[in-house]
């Protein structure tokens, strides 16, 4: 089949690959973008592997606190142009939105959509509640949130303690903000590989195989084994290096504050909102 320009520029765009590479990949695969992308990735020419088809929205991440400090809620709001995300109207509607969360874990998406509609008329330009999610502490410890570069990256996170005691010393507290800070910063997909979907686990392996197909039987398990774990250490919270200190990473960062404040401290989760993406 003929591969236009267009198709050619949608898998340059999402790998980051020369338009003449993309091209040769694209004639082999039939306009298959996805067995493009993955042809590109197997010859190691694939820098990053964007999506395609990235949205471009405009709009505000926010966060809300409950009075206890126990509930926090994350939001993205969308806008059609920044120009409405920095107007004080849109910016009073998504703390509203943000104080909303703080009570149901139900798409605010349709539970708000009255007052949405009516928020569109008034502002005159399409409005979307992308997304929403809430933290409710559970046990001993703490939830927290970080909205960083002006509401275009937000953060949840909750992490556990064995003792109350523990919560409220400043080497905890500054750990919690170390958290979210690398968790803003460096995007990791996962807490850790045991939530990595089998199938995304597999595609990978099949990928770094391809990739030294011709060596010697004896040191590929190991080379994908490497390549394996060095996916692991990029996507993983708890395998990767700490953004502060890239020696350490966060696991060694979590004992060693547990060592020091004589409890057993672990990450439970988190959440990431990209305006967009």
């Amino acid at each position: 089949m003929a591969i236009t320009a267009a198709q050619v520029k949608e898998l340059r765009d999402a790998t980051n690959v020369s338009m003449m590479e993309c091209k040769k990949a694209l004639v082999e695969t039939d306009g298959d973008l996805k067995a493009a992308t993955k042809i590109l990735r197997e010859r190691g020419v694939a820098v990053a592997a964007k999506r395609a088809s990235k949205e471009a929205n405009q709009g505000l991440v926010a966060s809300a606190t409950s009075e206890d400090g126990n509930t926090i809620s994350l939001v993205e709001v969308n806008s059609e142009t920044d120009f409405v995300a920095r107007n004080e109207d849109f910016q009073a509607f998504v703390v509203e939105v943000a104080q909303k969360a703080l009570t149901t874990d139900e798409p605010l998406s349709e539970t708000m959509n009255d007052v949405l509609m009516d928020k569109i008329a008034a502002m005159g330009e399409n409005l979307k509640i992308r997304r929403n999610v809430r933290y409710q502490l559970d046990g001993t410890g703490k939830v927290a949130s970080y909205i960083h570069l002006g509401g275009k990256v937000g953060v949840l996170l909750e992490v556990g303690c064995e003792n109350e005691s523990t919560t409220t010393t400043p080497a905890f507290e500054e750990l919690v903000r170390d958290l979210t800070l690398h968790i803003a910063a460096v995007a990791p997909a996962y807490l850790t590989s045991d939530e990595i979907p089998a199938d995304v686990v597999s595609e990978e392996r099949k990928i770094y195989e391809n990739q030294v197909k011709g060596k010697p039987e004896n040191i590929i398990e190991k080379i994908v084994d490497g390549k394996l774990n060095k996916f692991f250490s990029e996507t993983c919270l708890v395998n990767q290096g700490f953004v502060k200190e890239p020696k350490q990473s966060i696991t060694d960062l979590v004992n060693q504050k547990s060592k020091e404040l004589g409890d057993t401290i672990t990450i439970k989760r988190f959440t990431r909102y990209q305006l967009g993406a």
